[in-house]
């Protein structure tokens, strides 16, 4: 598939992009390459393939859930400028 002057446009138009004449002319046959090869892979019968997370099996490794730390609620607010019933104070921002 060939792609024309005027779809570069529109594509560079929706993405908002300025382009030069110059950069028209270039992208036209990158943009043209790359509709081929998406259309070439949609030819591939993937009917009988698993959808996978990663093309590499591995098990990832899992660690225990627990707490590590915490329970720090008082150094934390140490440091505010005004807590109240163990939260920061903030000014009010929406009406």
């Amino acid at each position: 598939m060939s792609i024309d002057k005027k779809a570069v446009m529109k594509v560079a138009n929706l993405a908002r992009l300025k382009i030069s004449d110059e950069e028209i002319d270039r992208y036209g046959p990158q943009l043209s390459n790359i509709i081929n090869f998406v259309e070439q892979l949609s030819k591939v019968d993937t009917d009988n393939v698993t959808p996978l997370a990663s093309p590499v099996d591995i098990a990832l490794r899992l660690r225990e859930d627990k707490v590590t730390d915490g329970d720090v609620q008082k150094d934390v607010l140490a440091n505010a400028p005004e807590e109240l019933e163990g939260f920061f104070v903030v000014p009010k921002v929406v009406e």
